[in-house]
């Protein structure tokens, strides 16, 4: 699993050219024993296990990478450098373990395949595309993964976190990650010359009032109880200092748990963007888009399968390893595949933090700052953290297979 994840963490690929991954990791579950499909949905990989009749259990890896300039020091880091679609050259980095997820998931495929005579059943190995982007599960579900392979009547998933350290798993039963929306404004002004403001109007002051105004959702407009999340992530405006440009851009995550806090937020941003537009004097309404293609909807573990498995993996690596834990507002793709199926499903939180620097993170106070998913210093315990999921995945697998009727 080592040499896997090195190899992985070395040679990380970008949503939807997952290319070299994915034959990696065909040729593993090939070697494990699995019959597999590749470019399912994109670069998206299927294994299949057959063990007599049974039950059939679905587990899920996700294989793209981020494009983030890696500065964890590690002497495995990687250096990859790509251009991305619009001819940018972008640094590119597994910020979010997906490395650690494909390592473990071919370490549970090596172990369940070793073990027939532990379990009777169907395993369903899935090698997501395109999760970054909350695409791949989708395109997979789309290019019939639920039609042409063996319907799963459990689905199982893991992620790292930064919020447990390396050897302990976190639990969440229910809701477990947010709905998120990625919303793009344009506001649009008048250009001049920097040294003549009041001959033009200014985009880039209407987006920045904007920006400061979009905080005030959250804070004035949403019920304390309810968690939501606007971030303004990406604010592009003008090309010299001199010039006062045409127009600025915002890029905007949302995120909640419920429906109606997702259409407020929404439907809130919307208005103030044309508020702080009209308030500005621009000649026209700023251009509000929703990109349905990032969207992506609560991930919500199934109660009843969380209970079971908590219990299953205490047993199998002790009680002190295993925790119920607080749900985040990440958004994940994953929960497209139990909705898909109609099948209970459950991803689980695999702690990646060095025991000693997540302890002296606490005691100091400031366990906020240890560097996670999506920081160009994330650097996963990866031996610890590897172990634990591939352990966390085959007894959550063994469990459902050879319990079916709980």
């Amino acid at each position: 699993m080592e040499r896997i994840y090195l190899d992985l963490h070395q040679n990380p690929e970008l949503s939807l050219r997952e290319e070299a991954t994915a034959a990696k990791m065909a040729a593993a579950l090939r070697s494990a024993g699995f019959e597999v499909t590749e470019r399912v949905g994109g670069f998206g990989v299927v294994g299949v296990l057959k063990n007599g009749p049974g039950t059939t259990v679905m587990l899920r890896a996700d294989m793209d990478a981020l494009p983030v300039k890696e500065q964890t020091g590690l002497p495995y880091a990687s250096t990859v450098v790509v251009q991305n679609e619009s001819g940018e050259q972008v640094p590119v980095m597994h910020a979010c373990g997906h490395d650690v997820h494909m390592a473990a998931w071919i370490g549970a495929a090596n172990l369940l395949a070793s073990s027939k005579d532990r379990w009777r059943g169907t395993l369903v190995f899935v090698g997501q595309p395109a999760e970054e982007i909350v695409q791949g599960a989708a395109r997979m579900v789309s290019d019939g993964l639920f039609e042409r392979f063996p319907k799963p009547d459990f689905v199982l998933g893991v992620h790292v976190t930064h919020l447990l350290p390396a050897g302990q798993v976190g639990i969440v039963p229910g809701p477990a990650s947010a709905a998120c929306d990625s919303v793009d404004i344009t506001f649009f002004g008048s250009g001049g010359h920097g040294a003549m403001p009041h001959r033009a109007v200014d985009p880039l002051v209407i987006a920045a009032r904007a920006v400061g105004a979009l905080q005030t959702i959250v804070s004035r407009e949403v019920d304390p109880f309810d968690a939501a999340v606007v971030t303004v992530g990406t604010f592009h405006a003008g090309t010299k200092r001199n010039v006062i440009p045409d127009e600025a851009k915002l890029q905007i995550t949302v995120r909640s748990y419920k429906p109606e806090v997702q259409a407020r937020l929404l439907a809130s941003i919307a208005r103030i963007a044309k508020a702080e537009a009209a308030a500005g004097g621009a000649p026209r309404e700023p251009a509000i888009s929703v990109i349905a293609a990032e969207s992506s909807q609560v991930v919500v573990n199934d109660p009843a399968l969380a209970n079971r498995l908590k219990n299953s993996l205490q047993h199998g690596l002790g009680e002190g390893r295993v925790h119920t834990i607080e749900p985040v507002m990440t958004s994940e793709d994953f929960g497209v595949y139990g909705r898909a199926a109609g099948a209970p499903s459950i991803q689980l939180r695999i702690g990646a933090i060095k025991p000693d620097l997540f302890d002296a993170a606490n005691k100091a106070g400031r366990s906020l700052l240890l560097p996670g998913p999506h920081s160009p210093f994330f650097a996963p315990d990866h031996e610890p953290t590897i172990k634990t999921a591939a352990a966390a995945f085959t007894l959550s697998a063994i469990e459902v297979l050879t319990n079916a009727d709980r």
